[in-house]
């Protein structure tokens, strides 16, 4: 068996992609200019691992931001500016986080999930708070983790379906 720590069960990731993301976990709830208490989620970095090879992060703000990072570098950013269904569902996402704070640990390592496993990084001012979601059946008895990551699927959807709209839009226009 293969150890769960070993460098084979590790992402290759790019300067570029570690300097975004740790940008957003540490991103100071002043700059969306509201006051938050403490214990109060305004914002939510998800890893997501979706091959061996492609770990994506998703950033998501109480006012609908919504962004998708990746380990070699790529990013899809900017979609909440155009289309609102996006911006529903991340504000959605982010108001129901706190229900999954009492199942966190306050933080301050942020490392890069190994093998399939979703890391959570749960933004307060307050500190940051971290849970995770391993590959599998989420179980019954665990709710709040069942409800984000509904939630957060809805805000993957939302985005993918912003980056084939975007396509789509690239290419009628490059055809005219």
């Amino acid at each position: 068996m293969a150890n769960k720590n070993s460098i084979t069960n590790r992402y290759t990731v790019t300067q570029k992609y570690l300097m975004t993301r740790g940008q957003a976990i540490n991103f100071p709830s002043k700059l969306l200019k509201a006051n938050f208490k403490k214990d109060e989620v305004f914002g939510i970095v998800i890893d997501i691992p979706m091959s061996p090879q492609v770990l994506t992060t998703m950033v998501c703000f109480i006012n609908g931001a919504a962004n998708l990072y990746f380990n070699h570098g790529g990013e899809y950013s900017g979609a909440a500016q155009k289309y609102p269904n996006l911006v529903r569902a991340a504000h959605t996402l982010v108001a129901n986080a706190g229900q999954l704070l009492p199942k966190c640990e306050k933080t301050k390592s942020y490392d890069l999930p190994v093998g399939k496993t979703n890391n959570i990084f749960l933004l307060t001012n307050g500190g940051i708070y971290k849970t995770s979601i391993p590959a599998g059946i989420i179980p019954e008895d665990q709710p709040e983790k069942r409800t984000i990551y509904v939630l957060y699927q809805n805000v993957l959807n939302e985005l993918r379906n912003c980056q084939l709209k975007d396509d789509y839009e690239k290419r009628m226009n490059a055809a005219k």
